[in-house]
């Protein structure tokens, strides 16, 4: 009838650890990206990723500069504020991939 509790279409996908690695490591260009906090960042990530912190007002000017022919892979802790980011960035026609479970979700071998 209205429409009204409709959630918009997901324009990425949320994949497991494995899914995921192998996906980015397959991917002709790929991108790790990671929004944690700067803090986070610092304290261990996976090998590779570029820190964009979501909860910042700069991660929506940090896109501009971004390719979109790029696909992104994006984590966070536990997979929640790379959904955030992978929506905005979806919106704005990145094809993004998020780490389901957050990085701990990253297979160690």
């Amino acid at each position: 009838m209205f429409h009204i509790f409709r959630s918009a279409p997901k324009n990425y996908e949320n994949l497991d650890g494995k899914t995921f690695k192998a996906n980015y490591l397959n991917a002709p260009k790929a991108q790790l990206l990671d929004v944690r906090t700067a803090g986070e960042f610092a304290s261990g990530t996976i090998k590779g990723a570029k820190n964009l912190d979501v909860t910042t007002g700069q991660f929506q000017n940090a896109l501009g500069s971004l390719n979109k022919d790029t696909f992104y892979f994006v984590f966070c802790r536990s997979g929640s504020r790379s959904a955030s980011a992978c929506e905005l960035m979806s919106a704005q026609g990145f094809k993004c991939y998020n780490l389901a479970g957050g990085v701990g979700s990253w297979p160690n071998n």
